[in-house]
C-alpha cells in the first residue's frame, strides 16, 4: 500500500515536472488502480492453483520492482506504463491474502477489517513522510519509498507464512474460467447488488485516495506537508474504523454497518468542499475516513454468498469486476476539477455516497415488506 499511496502527495510536482493537468495525471493513478483490480481474479485462480503464499510472495516483490521503475520514468508516457505495472503487481495480493484469512478465522469480517488495518498504517506514514521526502530531494525519491517499504515485506512475508497445500493443484485453470459459471456467480442477487454498490464505493475511494492532498493544496491552500499530514490522518481513522465496522458487520449485520459508513461519507465531504476553517476539514477527515472504511462491512458479504470451493475464484472475480470500475474514480475527479472546481468534485463524492444510502434503504424496506407479506399469507 505504501507503494501506491507516495504518488498521491507529490502529484502536483509530478504534474509540473512533467507539464500534464490534474486529468492526465489522474489517468495514469486510473492506470494504477485498474490494473490493481484487474489482477484480483487470476490472483485468485492463481492461488488455488499454486497455493496462496507463493502468489504473495511474487505481489510483495513485482511492487518493489515497479515502484523502482516509477521513479526512475524519464517522460509521462513511460511514467503511465509502469504505473500499470505497480498496479498489477501490487493487485496480486489481496484476494489469496484474504481467501486464506476465511480458511483460518470464523469471524470473517473482523479478520478482513484488521487485515485490512494495514492500508491506514501505511497512510499513517507514507503520505507524510513522501511529502518531505519529496519537498528535500523532489518526487522520485518520494515515489521510490515503495521500494524501501517493499523489501523487507518481501523477507516478513517468506519468514511468517506457513505453506498451506493449494486446494485446486491439479486442476487446469481454464476448466474453472468458462463464462456460465462466472456469469452465474456474478448475476446472484446479493451479489450483484452489493457488486453495484461496491462499484460506486470504490469509485469515491480512488478518487479520495488520489487526489485528497492535491485537493487540500489547490483549494484551501495547505502546504504539501500539511496536506499529506492531513492525508495521514485520514489513513488513520481508517486503521480504527476497518476493524471496527468489520466487528460492527459481524454483529447488527452487513448492510446497516455499510449505511452507518454511507451516512458518516456524506457528511464528511460536505464538510470538506464547503465547511469552514481547520475545525470543519478535522471533523471532515475523521467522517471519510470512518467512510472508507466500508470495504470491512461488504467484502464479507460476498463470501457469505459463496461456497468455501469458490471463495478463490469467486472473490477475485467480485475483486476485478467492482474495482475494474471503481478505478475510474481516479480520472473521474480529476476531470470533474479541472473542469468545474474542487468544491464541485468533492460534492459530486457525497451525492454517490447519498445514492448508496438510499439504495440500502430502499432494498432492506423491500426485505420488511416481502417479510410482512410472507408473514400475513402463510397458513395458520
Amino acid at each position: 500500500m505504501v507503494a501506491r499511496l507516495v504518488i498521491s502527495p507529490v502529484v502536483p510536482a509530478i504534474s509540473g515536472e512533467f507539464g500534464v493537468s490534474n486529468s492526465l495525471i489522474g489517468l495514469s493513478l486510473t492506470g494504477v488502480w485498474l490494473a490493481y483490480g484487474l489482477a484480483q481474479f487470476p490472483s485468485g485462480l492463481l492461488g488455488d492453483r499454486f497455493g496462496q503464499r507463493i502468489i504473495i510472495l511474487v505481489a510483495v516483490a513485482g511492487t518493489a520492482l515497479g515502484s523502482l521503475l516509477l521513479a526512475l520514468s524519464p517522460v509521462f508516457a513511460v511514467f503511465f506504463v509502469f504505473a500499470f505495472v505497480l498496479g498489477g503487481a501490487a493487485g496480486l495480493h489481496y484476494s489469496v491474502a484474504t481467501t486464506l484469512l476465511s480458511r483460518n478465522f470464523d469471524n470473517t469480517g473482523t479478520a478482513i477489517g484488521v487485515h485490512s488495518a494495514g492500508a491506514p498504517v501505511a497512510g499513517l506514514l507514507a503520505p507524510v513522510t513522501a511529502a518531505l521526502v519529496g519537498s528535500v530531494l523532489g518526487w522520485r525519491y518520494a515515489v521510490a519509498l515503495g521500494v524501501v517499504a517493499a523489501l523487507p515485506a518481501v523477507v516478513l512475508v517468506a519468514a511468517g507464512i506457513p505453506s498451506r497445500e493449494p486446494r485446486r493443484p491439479d486442476e487446469p485453470i481454464r476448466e474453472r474460467v468458462r463464462p456460465a459459471v462466472l456469469f452465474e456467480l456474478l448475476s446472484r442477487p446479493p451479489i450483484a447488488g452489493t457488486l453495484l454498490i461496491s462499484v460506486l464505493c470504490a469509485f469515491v475511494w480512488q478518487g479520495t485516495a488520489s487526489f485528497l492532498p492535491t485537493f487540500l493544496i489547490e483549494h484551501r491552500g495547505y502546504s504539501e506537508t500539511a496536506a499529506g499530514a492531513v492525508f495521514s490522518a485520514y489513513f488513520v481513522v481508517q486503521g480504527v474504523g476497518q476493524p471496527l465496522m468489520g466487528w460492527l458487520s459481524d454483529r447488527i449485520g452487513r448492510d446497516t454497518a455499510m449505511s452507518i459508513c454511507m451516512a458518516t461519507g456524506i457528511a464528511g465531504y460536505g464538510l470538506f468542499a464547503l465547511g469552514p476553517g481547520v475545525a470543519s476539514v478535522a471533523a471532515a477527515t475523521g467522517l471519510v475516513g470512518i467512510a472508507m472504511s466500508w470495504g470491512a462491512t461488504m467484502l464479507p458479504k460476498f463470501l457469505d454468498n459463496m461456497s468455501a470451493a469458490e471463495e478463490g475464484m469467486g472473490f477475485g472475480l467480485v475483486r476485478s469486476s467492482y474495482m475494474m470500475f471503481g478505478a475510474s474514480g481516479s480520472v473521474g475527479v480529476g476531470v470533474l476539477a479541472d473542469v468545474a472546481g474542487w468544491p464541485t468534485a468533492f460534492l459530486v463524492l457525497s451525492g454517490i455516497l447519498a445514492l448508496v444510502l438510499v439504495s440500502l434503504a430502499a432494498a432492506a424496506l423491500r426485505r420488511r415488506l416481502q417479510t410482512g407479506h410472507a408473514a400475513t399469507t402463510s397458513p395458520p
